[in-house]
């Protein structure tokens, strides 16, 4: 199985705030921005793999600032990291005025999608082959937190 570049899976989407995407005090309702951000991470682990994908696990996700009603809300995302059958996919979620254009991040995650074969077993995915410095960058913190995340996995059992 050939490996694959990061920027040939990466998805990025824009959606408007509307009010029904907004919690009482007329910014995102967290709930939203979490589905937004599964949705996207799971478009671009099946651009990488090419089959279905799950997810099993949220790492991260910070809410560092908020998106109001009628904000430009502009998400990318990308495979940093892929083991034998799971891949770790980065999600940056952005701010965006609709008259400045101004953009700040507002939103950042890292979820694990594992990839299933025809009867729903995991399958084995190409490996990821960053090219740029931030995709080593972002690779070597992937690893990092695959490497944490198992150790505390082995720690609790």
């Amino acid at each position: 199985m050939a490996g694959k570049k990061p920027s040939e899976s990466s998805v990025e989407s824009r959606y408007v705030l509307m009010p029904g995407h907004a919690n009482p005090q007329g910014t995102a309702f967290g709930g939203v921005i979490m589905a937004w951000i599964d949705m996207i991470a799971s478009m671009a682990a099946q651009r990488h793999c090419g089959k279905e994908v799950v997810t099993a696990n949220i790492d991260s996700l910070s809410f560092k600032k908020p998106i109001r009603v009628g904000d430009h809300v502009v998400l990318k995302s990308c495979v940093n990291y892929a083991g034998r059958s799971s891949m770790e996919v980065g999600v940056r979620v952005i701010r965006e005025d609709p008259y400045s254009a101004e953009q700040s991040i507002a939103t950042t995650a890292h979820l694990t999608f594992v990839a299933l074969g025809e009867n729903k077993r995991p399958v084995g995915v190409a490996e990821i082959l960053p090219e740029t410095e931030d995709e080593k960058r972002r690779y070597g913190n992937a690893k990092l937190r695959v490497a944490a995340r198992k150790e505390l996995l082995r720690k609790m059992s």
